[in-house]
């Protein structure tokens, strides 16, 4: 991924981290690789499990970051998140969430949209 790119979405994440945070989730983890993919944010929402895909786009003229996380995208979260929780036992039995912040315009100071249980592991 070319550097600009890069830093454009880490730009975009550490604004949603903050935002969550001040929200009142807990960080677990950031970008939590496994053979099953990468988790942008893993949190803690009182008892749930939350994995974060966080998805920058300058513009909404595509339809956003939102609608860019379409059935193999969530396919491919829904495998990292159970091999993450594989790896974490104390996890395994906690109730889990798939929430999406979808982030566009200046990156350093993107529009940020919280979506809340965006998608379901059964979608």
């Amino acid at each position: 991924m070319p550097d600009a790119r890069r830093a454009r979405g880490d730009a975009a994440e550490a604004a949603a981290l903050a935002m969550l945070q001040a929200r009142g989730l807990q960080l677990l983890a950031r970008n939590a690789a496994s053979r099953g993919g990468e988790l942008d944010l893993v949190m803690r929402d009182g008892a749930t499990v939350v994995f974060v895909e966080v998805r920058y786009r300058a513009t909404r003229r595509f339809g956003g970051g939102a609608a860019s996380v379409d059935a193999g995208k969530r396919r491919r979260l829904v495998h990292a998140a159970r091999a993450f929780l594989s790896g974490h036992p104390q996890m395994a039995d906690a109730p889990c969430r798939f929430d999406v912040v979808d982030a566009d315009g200046d990156p350093d100071a993107p529009t940020l949209t919280w979506l809340r249980a965006a998608f379901d592991a059964a979608d």
